[in-house]
């Protein structure tokens, strides 16, 4: 098949097409089946417990859609009839439920301790009586957080000084002997078997082959993604290195993806046939540090020049650009980013630190003060407050008045 070759700017707003930033945002309110296809389009959605403005799995619609209610996420992740479940795909995540099967070789691997597992595998089988226990406490008395276990040893150091029953289900989730069956305000988990928590079509279904499976993941992150390279590929779902090669070459095979070298990649890459070529992109949104346009750090700079970093483990004094930055898409480039704060007490979203990208433009500042408020509104703050730090933030605090 002949390689195709695309330029850098192609490839950029073919991702973001694929991406969900090409088509305007509803006019009007936001649906529940949007957001469901939303989720369907980009095929997970990382979760995380960082709160500083909003938790992330929150965020990835808002870019896209807007200011959509944030009740309808928990309906959908989480409420006792709903399209998504939880598993460790790209990290923790919510996924649509067709994926189920296809990330039972994960549990698999999992149950067996292979590789990155071994720990959970180990824990299993030297824990046994315990872990079954467990899970005789929860056939029988139903969904139960890790707190209500009343058993085994509390938490002293080691696994982020979970007590061994937060252990045991968690192996068990990874297992997938247990799955999600809601969170609760704090975000703790409550686990339940998947027969009861699960519909039984998805619970049900025949669970395919590893390389079946590969192949279909493959197949959703290059949907998802529009062009990649082989690692980008691999890290949307955090494949395995072994057996990649061969599931993309018979992919490519098949048509499913056809070879292509884009301008400036050191990387040969893959396009999806089924992918639009947007002539323009004309976004305006704030990313979390988790959005699945910029979680792998290697590809955000290669397509947008930007070397983005999250430093919320970084050391207050040696942090460049703020704790919890979110950058700023317009039009198809990364423009700027800010580290916001969300004081809900006083009813403010605090732009601690805002910075300019050397190409930004005097549009940049208006622009994204309209998302700042947009997302004010959205997070039910009253108003915006930007702090003197940074490149941008004069211009951005006058513009905000």
């Amino acid at each position: 098949m002949a390689k195709e070759k695309l330029t850098a700017g192609e490839a950029r707003r073919i991702a973001l097409g694929a991406q969900g930033f090409a088509t305007p945002r509803p006019s009007g309110a936001v649906a529940k089946r949007q957001l469901v296809k939303l989720v369907d389009r980009l095929g997970v959605v990382q979760i995380d417990s960082v709160n500083v403005v909003s938790r992330t799995h929150y965020l990835p619609a808002f870019s896209r859609l807007g200011a959509y209610p944030r009740a309808m996420l928990e309906d959908v992740a989480w409420a006792k009839t709903r399209p998504l479940f939880e598993y460790w795909a790209h990290e923790a995540s919510l996924l649509p439920l067709a994926s189920q099967p296809l990330f039972r070789w994960r549990m698999q691997d999992a149950h067996d301790g292979v590789g990155v597992w071994k720990g959970v595998g180990q824990f299993l089988r030297e824990r046994r009586e315990f872990v079954d226990k467990v899970l005789a406490e929860i056939q029988a008395r139903g969904p139960m957080s890790a707190s209500e276990l009343e058993m085994g040893q509390k938490g002293r150091g080691g696994w982020w000084g979970w007590s061994e029953a937060k252990r045991a289900v968690e192996c068990l989730f990874w297992t997938g002997e247990l799955t999600t069956a809601t969170r609760r305000g704090t975000f703790e988990r409550v686990y339940g078997l998947p027969e009861t928590v699960l519909p039984s079509a998805i619970v049900n279904l025949p669970t395919p082959s590893r390389e079946d499976a590969h192949r279909a993941l493959y197949r959703q992150a290059i949907r998802a993604m529009g062009v990649a390279t082989s690692k980008d590929l691999r890290d949307y779902f955090r494949m395995p290195v072994d057996g990649a090669k061969a599931r993309m070459a018979e992919l490519v095979e098949a048509g499913e993806m056809i070879p292509v070298t884009v301008q400036g990649w050191r990387e040969p890459a893959y396009l999806d046939p089924a992918a639009r070529w947007p002539r323009k992109v004309d976004a305006s949104a704030l990313l979390s540090p988790f959005d699945n346009l910029i979680w792998f750090r290697e590809r955000t700079e290669r397509m947008f020049g930007v070397r983005y970093r999250i430093e919320i483990y970084t050391p207050a004094e040696k942090r460049t650009h703020g704790y919890y930055v979110l950058p700023f898409l317009e039009g198809d480039a990364l423009t700027a980013r800010v580290d916001l704060k969300s004081d809900r007490k006083a009813g403010v979203l605090i732009v601690q630190a805002s910075h300019a990208e050397p190409w930004a433009s005097d549009a940049t500042p208006v622009r994204l003060a309209e998302e700042l408020k947009l997302m004010a509104g959205w997070l039910g703050l009253e108003r915006v407050r930007v702090e003197p730090k940074g490149d941008l933030a004069a211009a951005l605090a006058s513009t905000l008045g």
